[in-house]
């Protein structure tokens, strides 16, 4: 009944027949053992051979010495496991590497072990393994032990495999039958029952071959049942053939044992019918001839004489039981039973074993039950064990925590062994119990746990039992060693002990145990306090509840919580230290990081199951966790003095570790309804952090300007990819900025309003600080136009006289602005634009960030204090209140006000500087000069394509419009310069008038671009004025003299003094410069005498050239006004293909 793990069966199973099948195979010249040379493989103990040594004997062709091969498997047993590789020999350690830590660096102790403490250590091994009985426990090998040994003092496991479940203790089998044979005897057993149950058990083919059958006999009854009986019996038989696959019996053996059973049946009043008469039916009919192999009949000849002596050879004289043991010495023999032995001498000894088989088998009932036998009580320790490989026989032999299908028509069949075996409905509940319990431990499949639970609960539910069951079931004694005494219980007793003893030690470190396997914990409890009473005695009309008395259940629990807790901190702490070494943590953060597992584990796993019987379980884990975390954090939070990373990584792991340990005490109090009563101390980590914080937020300013102003200085204006068309030094800053907040926001500490203000005031700064250098770098838009030329009165020459040389005032530019202007292209200023908007849309992003993280921080502080139910005072503001609102409105909506404005400063500054700078040659230069007809817009246009491409495929599409929407107000405000501030070469008739409003149009429509450019009424309602300034020039001279003597109060004495920005109608500026550039004799009249100004043929352009040698930027635009402008037609009309609208944006 004691079987050892499955898969460790198996393995010693599979290696018995490789074995066997080497030895066999003709592969080894010849065999020797101590008594001599020998063919024989049935006294060879094949777990006590080297598998390596039967190799290298098949190899080297040489003799296999049985004790020299039984000498080097010990000897192999008590070293490492070794594999022998190319790159050298490896080994297995017995310890966890993970977990011994580094290597010592002094040499060892020399050994002194004296033999007494190597049988010390041996039998605290053999102490590990399972409680079986020394005949039992023989064929368990020495490196099977040694594994065991090792698997049981492994440092620490979660696994349910790694403790042996108890044994039940059933007295020891005399005979040493092994696994195998109490297998195939509970086999022989099952077909013997259903041949006495009348059960068809041979095979359509087997009974054809059967001559003794009669064909007429029962032919009337056949036809009765021909509708019936062949479809029962065929089911029957697959089940059958069935628990033979599962039972591992060969095609062979099975069939001669049922055609024995069947001769013996055909024709035969049965009564009384045990296991002894069993194995001499099968002794008296099957011979050498019906096995496949000399070897297997031995086995099983042998095997049933074990069966039979472990039945009949206790209760006898000393006359008859030696005559018994002379028998059972004669069948056991090969050479006397099968060669020496003639059949009729044969029979005679059965004959002998027989009667005495049959004298107990008609001995009175000792209770009294119904069809009770000797053997109930005194083959009970082989009964229940052979009960045992049957019920075992329901589980997937390939995947052993499944049911097979015919699982339930399996158990009906083996109920009819019932009556052999000596089980009653109690027992057989408790065995399958036992059976399912001891198959969960092996597999872990919660599903078997909870089929067990189900048999218990009918044994604790059972009917009263009457006095004669009660009597049998006492009488069916186990031992069981415990606390260095032996104690003797009947065998529910004793499984139900021994199922509550493998719970007790699991849930004495459930912490451990559980911790990845929370489903089974209830489960475990459960059967572990259903099966915990240890003085059961079997009564009816019991509830069940799965539980104890309460008063019961509360002790046990509280010692298991107890004893867990202690188990899990001192645990934790051998954890920590390693974890030091290895992860460069300090080890109060590891720590607090395992103790957090373990409170979370009590909470949501481990307390809501175990508070049912001990309602205080989670306040105690939660107070004994604070308490021995607390002992260790004290002189740390005592030592602090500054910011380091210890602290930065120990603070808030200690404060989340108090967080939790308070919602699980909290818990336990909303469960109860019991209100909490402060029993914690808590850390004093609000007083330490406030300060360390600040001084982190301030430390960290300091580095953030330090890498802004590095990440600017590197700046070079290019676009990041073709997808991200901003500055790379803008990204580099948010991304410093971001990591701060993310490292500010995981220290996981107490914080105020402070703390926050603090944050939001270093972003602040850094991202004004940047904004405020990318800024700098535009100069004075004044510095972008030209000089404003004299003003004079058309009038054209007629003599070519002498010309006055006048001097023209003009504006000397600096040259370091002057080489500024050219470095700060067009695709540099659209990258600054690109980021100008990339800023806020990441300061947005940035903004709800900060305030989610600070909602969950502010939340995550006002749970803690309302968890802990006292009266601390929280900030008055809610977290998204007034004084939270207004700290974001004046640190990130300045910031992206100020970005706003950078936008429009930068693209006002973009639009002047294309139109009165870039284009100064080719447009204020080139336009009309000298006359209209020579020169007009179409050769402008191409330039302006140009200038607009380039700038819509770089500029971010959200600003697009506004950028364009700059350069048009420029080149408007650039047209109206070559109309009133033009110079003396340029005088407008009424004709020229027409084709100005021409190429007027034509600039207009470019910007329109067939509706995917700016949007038509945006461009019509900025022409206005300058409609308003060309309209003028239709008007009579009469008609402007008029105009400009009304408005003549406003004009200054400085007529010349020159004014930016646009003009209207009613300015005076306005009319005296319409005058100015009219071709009109009336005009000119009024201006010689009203205001005395020369004449436009008295200035010569290269008294400007001359004039303004000195300067670089006069000497440049002369330079340039030389060069030719050639404009291909896909430049000129690209950008009117543009097939994406211009996208709108709103501005602050």
């Amino acid at each position: 009944m004691e079987s050892s793990n499955p898969l460790l069966r198996r393995y010693r199973s599979d290696r018995r027949k490789l074995l066997d099948f080497l030895l066999s195979s003709g592969l080894i010249k010849e065999i020797t053992t101590p008594e001599g040379p020998t063919t024989s493989f049935t006294n060879i103990q094949f777990d006590s051979l080297s598998a390596d040594y039967v190799l290298d004997c098949i190899q080297t062709g040489g003799v296999l010495d049985v004790s020299q091969a039984a000498k080097k498997y010990n000897d192999d047993s008590s070293h490492p496991i070794m594999r022998h590789l190319q790159s050298g020999d490896a080994f297995y350690l017995c310890s966890d590497l993970d977990s011994v830590g580094s290597p010592p660096h002094r040499a060892p102790p020399p050994i002194t072990m004296n033999q007494g403490e190597n049988k010390r250590n041996v039998a605290a091994c053999n102490s590990l393994l399972p409680n079986y009985p020394a005949a039992e426990r023989s064929p368990l090998s020495v490196q099977e032990t040694r594994m065991n040994c090792e698997e049981a003092t492994a440092p620490y496991t979660n696994s349910l495999l790694n403790t042996n479940i108890l044994s039940v203790g059933l007295p020891t089998l005399k005979t040493g039958l092994r696994d195998d044979d109490l297998r195939e005897s509970a086999h022989e057993v099952f077909l013997g029952c259903l041949m006495f149950s009348k059960f068809e058990i041979l095979s359509t083919e087997i009974r054809k071959r059967e001559k003794n059958l009669k064909f007429l006999s029962g032919l009337k009854s056949r036809k009765e049942k021909r509708h019936i009986e062949p479809e029962s019996s065929e089911r029957h038989l697959k089940v059958l053939d069935t628990i033979r696959v599962q039972m591992q019996i060969s095609v062979a053996a099975d069939e001669f044992i049922r055609r024995r059973l069947a001769q013996y049946a055909a024709g035969k009043v049965w009564g009384r019918f045990d296991i002894p008469q069993l194995s001499l039916v099968l002794l008296t009919g099957l011979s050498k001839s019906d096995f496949p192999s000399e070897k297997s009949y031995l086995h099983w000849k042998n095997r049933q004489a074990n069966v039979i002596e472990e039945l009949v050879c206790s209760d006898h004289n000393k006359t008859e039981k030696q005559m018994i043991e002379a028998s059972l010495a004669k069948i056991r023999n090969p050479k006397e039973w099968d060669i020496k032995m003639s059949p009729s001498e044969r029979s005679n000894v059965l004959l002998t074993l027989r009667q005495v088989a049959l004298t107990f088998s008609t001995m009175p009932e000792r209770f009294g039950m119904e069809g009770e036998t000797y053997y109930w009580t005194n083959g009970y320790h082989l009964n229940i064990r052979l009960y045992e490989k049957l019920l075992f026989s329901v589980f997937d032999i390939l995947e052993e925590g499944q049911f097979i299908e015919e699982a339930e028509e399996i158990l009906k069949l083996v109920k009819l062994t019932w009556s052999m075996l000596g089980i009653t409905t109690s027992l057989h509940h408790a065995l399958f119990a036992w059976v399912l319990f001891q198959q969960f431990v092996a597999t872990e499949e919660a599903v078997l746990l909870d089929y067990a639970i189900r048999e218990v609960e009918h044994v604790l539910t059972a009917e009263v039992y009457d006095d004669k069951e009660l009597a049998y079931i006492k009488s069916l004694t186990c031992s069981n060693f415990g606390n260095g005494c032996e104690s003797r219980m009947n065998l529910l007793q004793s499984i139900f002990l021994s199922i509550s003893s493998w719970c007790d030690s699991k849930m004495q470190d459930y912490h451990l145990y559980f911790s990845q396997k929370s489903s089974v914990f209830e489960k475990v409890l459960k059967m572990g306090l259903s099966t915990g009473t240890r003085d059961f005695i079997p009564h009816g009309n019991i509830q069940f509840t799965g539980s104890y008395p309460d008063e019961i259940a509360t002790k046990k629990i509280r010692n298991y919580v107890q004893k867990s807790l202690d188990a899990a901190c001192e645990r934790v702490s051998g954890v920590t230290t390693i974890g030091s070494t290895e992860d460069r943590m300090h080890p109060l953060a590891i720590l607090a990081s395992e103790l957090k597992f373990i409170a979370e584990k009590d909470l949501s796993v481990y307390s809501p199951v175990l508070r049912r019987w001990y309602p205080d379980c989670a306040m105690v884990s939660a107070k004994k966790l604070h308490q021995f975390y607390g002992a260790r954090l004290k002189p740390f939070i005592k030592d602090i003095t500054c910011f380091t990373e210890d602290v930065r990584k120990v603070l808030p792991a200690a404060y989340e570790l108090e967080h939790c340990l308070i919602k699980l005490s909290s818990s336990a109090c909303k469960e109860n309804n019991i209100h909490h009563d402060q029993e914690f101390e808590h850390y004093p980590i609000a007083e330490v952090s406030k300060s360390i914080i600040l001084d982190w937020v301030v430390a960290q300013h300091e580095r953030i300007l330090e890498w802004t102003g590095r990440a600017f200085d590197l700046e070079g204006w290019e676009p990041l990819s073709s997808q991200q068309k901003h500055a790379a030094s803008a990204v580099e800053v948010f991304r410093i900025i971001e990591e701060t907040v993310d490292q500010f926001f995981e220290w996981s500490l107490p914080m105020d309003i402070t703390h926050l203000q603090a944050l939001l005031s270093i972003i602040f700064h850094s991202l004004d600080a940047y904004l405020l250098k990318v800024v700098s770098q535009l100069v004075d838009k004044q510095s972008l136009y030209p000089s404003t030329p004299p003003l004079t009165r058309y009038k054209e020459a007629t003599l070519p006289i002498v010309k006055k040389k006048v001097v023209v005032e003009s504006f000397i530019m600096d040259g370091d602005i002057y080489k500024h202007l050219d470095e700060l292209t067009v695709s540099k200023l659209c990258i600054q634009l690109n980021t100008y908007r990339y800023i806020q849309k990441q300061v947005a992003g940035l903004e709800e960030g900060i305030r989610k993280s600070w909602v969950s921080a502010a939340s995550y502080r006002i749970d803690r204090y309302s968890t802990e139910r006292t009266p601390r005072t929280l900030e008055p503001a809610d977290v998204n209140g007034e004084s939270v609102s207004e700290l974001f409105v004046a640190t990130l909506d300045c910031i992206k006000d100020s970005a706003s404005h950078a936008i429009r400063k930068t693209s006002d500054f973009l639009g002047t500087k294309i139109v009165f700078w870039d284009m100064r040659d080719s447009f204020l230069s080139y336009l009309y000069y000298g006359g209209v007809e020579g020169n007009r817009l179409d050769g402008v246009l191409p330039q302006f394509d140009k200038v607009l491409n380039d700038v819509c495929g770089v500029i971010d599409n959200t600003i697009r419009d506004l950028v364009v929407s700059s350069i048009w107000k420029a080149s408007l405000e650039g047209f109206t310069w070559v109309l009133l501030d033009g110079g003396p070469s340029r005088a407008f008739s009424d004709t020229d008038i027409s084709l100005i409003d021409e190429d007027f149009n034509m600039l207009k429509e470019l910007f329109v671009a067939d509706g995917e450019g700016l949007p038509r009424s945006l461009v019509e309602e900025q022409a206005k004025s300058y409609r308003q300034i060309l309209s003028l020039f239709t008007l009579q001279s009469e008609s402007l003299i008029k105009m400009l003597m009304a408005s003549s109060e406003h004009i200054s004495t400085g007529v010349n003094i020159r004014k930016n920005g646009l003009r209207y109608m009613g300015d005076a500026h306005t009319l005296i410069r319409v005058l100015c550039h009219k071709k009109d004799r009336e005009a000119s009249r009024f201006l010689k005498r009203q205001y005395r100004l020369p004449s436009s043929s008295d200035y010569d352009d290269s008294a400007v050239e001359n004039s303004s040698l000195g300067s670089p930027f006069v000497a440049d635009i002369l330079k340039r006004s030389t060069s030719s402008f050639r404009w291909s037609e896909k430049s000129h009309s690209s950008f009117r293909s543009l097939r994406k609208r211009f996208q709108e944006a709103t501005w602050r």
